[in-house]
């Protein structure tokens, strides 16, 4: 069994400053490098550059949510962003789906700025958002018909889309009549059916038992592989980053920053037990663990820091 970690962290001390220079990181017998820098005079599908958020609270004070905030996404990543609660992961994958405005920066999608909703962009909530009095078919036709798809066209995508999430055999069913795991299939075809460039999905996994979840997984890696979709996933669950991101990214806890980036080498396919999954996890964890105390001393009133156990957010 391999000895070392592969996810290795990239620290940024200064999040308003431009990034760090590419540097190789020694882990034993193997070298992981972070993304190379010299892509960086290429366009990005995401842009994030110096993004703030800042809002009033009932109080009247002004909060600060998000500062500085600088990320770039390349074609076809899968970025997996962990942090506290309240950091403002969810909130990055409101404004990049233009449903919320940031307070300064820009937000570019293929080097063009976003200025409100789009069908490039698809977000998946935690709760799937599907509509219980259509069947899973018109759930899955539903984005094309708003776009105006003819009805042949439609039906034809929507049976492949099925077919990708292993659900051909339900188009007829209705959304009660499925399983938890099959609801978030179906939301995942339906995304997938409008032709995102971009997929967000904000803890999509979170409320569904283990053995489902690892399926989905499974499911989610292959669709990856097999379309090409650049993918911002959004978990409190490190483990879960490791086995599906090629770079996990941790935000800082109020006001959210990018605080260290940890490219992820480890061969496809995973598994969350894999020792090295475990390994590089524990990883992203020794750099969460200082934020995870942050936040629950802003939870907890009292002036006792709170104790974090190793297996926490693992």
């Amino acid at each position: 069994m391999s000895t070392h970690a592969q996810a290795v962290p990239h620290r940024y001390p200064n999040a308003s400053k431009s990034h760090v220079p590419a540097r190789a990181v020694k882990l034993g017998p193997v070298s992981v490098a972070p993304p190379d820098r010299a892509r960086s005079t290429q366009v990005s599908k995401v842009g994030l550059r110096d993004i703030c958020l800042s809002y009033r609270t009932q109080t009247g004070e002004r909060l600060l949510a998000l500062d500085h905030i600088n990320l770039e996404v390349r074609a076809g990543e899968f970025l997996c962003i962990v942090g506290p609660s309240g950091c403002g992961k969810s909130t990055l994958l409101h404004l990049i789906a233009g449903l919320q405005a940031q307070t300064s920066g820009e937000v570019l999608i293929d080097g063009r700025p976003v200025e409100g909703p789009g069908t490039d962009r698809i977000l998946i909530f935690q709760e799937h958002g599907l509509f219980p009095w259509l069947t899973v078919a018109e759930n899955v036709e539903f984005g094309m018909k708003m776009k105006g798809v003819p009805k042949t066209e439609r039906q034809e995508k929507m049976r492949h889309y099925l077919r990708l999430v292993h659900l051909a055999k339900f188009e007829r069913s209705y959304i009660h009549q499925l399983s938890g795991g099959m609801r978030q299939r179906v939301a995942i075809a339906r995304a997938l059916a409008t032709e995102p460039d971009v997929l967000l999905m904000d803890e999509p996994f979170a409320a569904l038992d283990a053995q489902t979840r690892d399926l989905l997984h499974d499911e989610l890696e292959r669709i990856w592989s097999e379309t090409g979709r650049t993918i911002i996933f959004v978990t409190h669950n490190v483990r879960e980053a490791v086995r599906l991101g090629d770079r996990v990214v941790l935000l800082t806890f109020r006001p959210g920053r990018v605080k260290t980036e940890f490219p992820v080498s480890l061969p496809r396919p995973r598994a969350l037990e894999d020792p090295e999954v475990a390994l590089a996890a524990r990883a992203v964890l020794d750099e969460l663990r200082d934020e995870i105390n942050r936040s629950l001393e802003a939870e907890y009133s009292a002036g006792v820091k709170p104790h974090i156990e190793p297996g926490d957010h693992a």
